[in-house]
């Protein structure tokens, strides 16, 4: 695909004026969105106005019919824009439709949404089949890791994988979380005989964070995590050494340290983890394996893992659950 260039203030200054302010409008008043949302918006909102400028004589948003905008989406497609690209920008062109439908009702009583049921999506994109880690794999690659002496990527590979976080939560996580006091729990395990037991185990918890959510607080939790996790946490600390940054999980550019980004996680993924294990990896797998080792390998019950990973419905959990069907068919032969 090739890149779009970056959009300079004097070439947004050239936008139609509605459309800026229309722009600017909705993304003050749209509370609900989230952080990531609204750089979202943002961006792809951007983009189309300054398409319609360059392609549509610079068109009010008002104006717009259902033609030009499927010329946009083809446009987009022909670029190599990956579905979900299409998908986020046709999302984003919608709200703000839906906005000026609701709110500016008396002052545009004919405006109407001009993405419709007939403008179809393009097709998906080719998805890469989901390959969860196993508890094997994952002991390799933290033994090589060990090797290696990378402290940093096993503490935030342990972490990641008990708590079940996703990226944008593990960068949260402060240094000074090596020094939590630890909760006893028990839990019931069962014998050889059949019979049960309780045994206890160690749990620590991480102050409330932000994860994923709606408007600016989204959804606050504490996050849970176990022993190995927290050995990680403290060998890295030692192994760090004494730094200004009260983050966890950092980088160092310029002679200082920083608080690590979202793309620095996939830099890992990509660079490091995925040469150890031999496939593609990315940071969303570790809840995808985290879901699929408690269900499928531990036997644990699909509530327990929804609590974990903080979904609403166990449905959306069991989307996380990638199980091999092999066994299943082949029983009906």
């Amino acid at each position: 695909m090739k890149k779009l260039q970056s959009i300079t203030d004097e070439e947004w200054n050239q936008v139609n004026e509605f459309n800026r302010f229309i722009w600017d409008d909705f993304l003050t008043n749209s509370v609900e969105l989230s952080p990531k949302s609204r750089k979202s918006y943002y961006s792809n909102l951007r983009i189309w106005f300054i398409w319609v400028k360059n392609n549509i004589d610079n068109k009010s948003q008002l104006d717009i019919k259902p033609l030009e905008f499927k010329r946009f989406q083809n446009w987009m497609v022909n670029r190599g824009c990956s579905s979900s690209d299409v998908y986020n920008k046709r999302a984003a062109i919608s709200s703000l439709n839906n906005y000026i439908e609701v709110y500016y009702e008396n002052d545009y009583p004919t405006f109407r949404n001009f993405i419709n049921k007939s403008i179809k999506r393009p097709p998906k994109s080719f998805v890469h089949a989901k390959e969860p880690l196993t508890k094997a794999e994952f002991e390799h690659l933290i033994s090589e890791l060990e090797k290696q002496g990378e402290w940093q990527k096993i503490a935030y590979l342990r972490f990641t994988l008990e708590s079940g976080c996703r990226r944008a939560e593990s960068r949260q996580i402060l240094k000074d979380i090596v020094d939590s006091k630890p909760i006893e729990k028990t839990k019931i395990v069962q014998n050889d005989d059949g019979t049960e037991k309780e045994v206890p185990i160690i749990i620590y918890q991480t102050p409330p964070i932000r994860c994923k959510g709606k408007g600016s607080v989204g959804k606050v939790r504490k996050l849970t995590f176990g022993e190995d996790a927290m050995a990680a946490f403290r060998k890295w600390r030692e192994m760090r050494g004494e730094d200004d940054c009260p983050y966890m999980f950092v980088t160092k550019y310029g002679g200082k340290v920083n608080q690590i980004s979202e793309s620095g996680f996939n830099n890992w993924c990509s660079n490091t983890f995925a040469k150890i294990v031999g496939r593609r990896i990315f940071p969303h797998l570790w809840r995808e394996s985290r879901a699929t080792q408690a269900v499928v390998e531990e036997g644990k019950d699909i509530e327990s893992v929804k609590s974990l990973l903080g979904h609403e419905n166990s449905a959306t959990t069991q989307i996380y659950v990638i199980r091999d069907d092999s066994d299943d068919i082949n029983d009906l032969f």
